[in-house]
């Protein structure tokens, strides 16, 4: 299911379930969501802080669990990622969202609502957050723009020597950040990946604990029936102490025994292109570029 698109005058949510966020750090993001015509509405906690977190759970959940049933609501955006949102993702009720469904806009940490939501069949849009969208580029934030406002959204991104490509492929895109995936293996916000594209992208891990990942995912099934992997940033995938023998890209490739499609623009880097979870994607190699094309 596909949430209804935006119009101009349409408001908006801002909540923070994971990271504190300050008023300062959203202003310029809130200004982009004004220049295309949403009007914003801040939740009452989203610059709360209780530790390293934006609130209290009590208080972050309730932020979004207004924002999910009031019907005037649009779309849902996040302040940040980091971690918290587990804390408090099985305390949502979800009913009023089930039956009026609306965008949730984020990445990273919201990678767990992005899981749960797919399991309703609720497309979801997998993008930079407000803390980020100032600081990303042009491409990133008019993508956001396009999916939400229900334009074409298609990508053509250089071709990487290391792909293992075929000429055309098309599946439902899942995934986001692979700790996330990780995170919730064998919960109710486990996913099913058969037959569709997987996308991952992840940030600051050892070479051996990004494999250790892809091991849990692949003994518990996530990784055999797919379509094809599109692999986003991967951003401080490093050494331990001792060389761990083999690259990020080498790695992935010795687990996925389907079409692998390095280097998306998508994840913790600036070039953040958004990408709808959920929806049909097709993958067509060009030779120097691949192309992603929601259909």
């Amino acid at each position: 299911m596909t949430p209804p698109y935006l119009s101009p005058g349409d408001k908006v949510g801002i909540v923070s379930t994971a990271k504190r966020c300050e008023p300062h750090e959203i202003n310029d993001a809130l200004g982009i969501l004004n220049n295309w015509g949403l009007a914003p509405v801040i939740g009452r906690n989203a610059f709360s802080s209780d530790g390293y977190l934006a609130g209290t759970d009590e208080e972050r959940l309730s932020d979004l669990q207004q924002m999910l049933d009031d019907t005037e609501i649009k779309a849902v955006f996040f302040t940040k990622g980091g971690y918290g949102t587990l804390r408090i993702i099985d305390s949502i009720d979800w009913t009023a969202f089930k039956a009026n469904p609306k965008w949730l806009v984020g990445y990273s940490d919201i990678t767990l609502l992005h899981c749960h939501v797919h399991n309703f069949g609720i497309q979801t849009l997998h993008a930079v957050m407000l803390q980020g969208m100032p600081g990303s580029t042009p491409e990133s934030s008019e993508s956001i723009r396009k999916a939400l406002f229900g334009e074409s959204l298609s990508y053509e991104i250089p071709a990487l020597p290391e792909n293992r490509s075929v000429d055309a492929i098309e599946g439902t895109l899942v995934g986001g950040n692979l700790s996330m995936l990780y995170s919730v293996l064998g919960s109710v916000t486990d996913i099913d990946t058969t037959d569709k594209i997987l996308f991952i992208e992840e940030i600051d891990e050892y070479l051996y604990h990004y494999e250790r990942m892809l091991l849990a995912l692949k003994r518990a099934g996530k990784l055999s029936g797919l379509k094809a992997v599109i692999v986003g940033s991967m951003v401080d995938i490093k050494e331990a102490t001792l060389p761990f023998g083999r690259n990020d890209r080498q790695i992935t490739l010795e687990h996925f025994d389907c079409p692998v499609y390095f280097g998306f623009p998508s994840g913790h880097i600036s070039d953040n292109r958004a990408l709808i979870l959920g929806r049909e994607i097709r993958i067509s190699d060009k030779g120097d570029t691949v192309k992603y094309e929601f259909i």
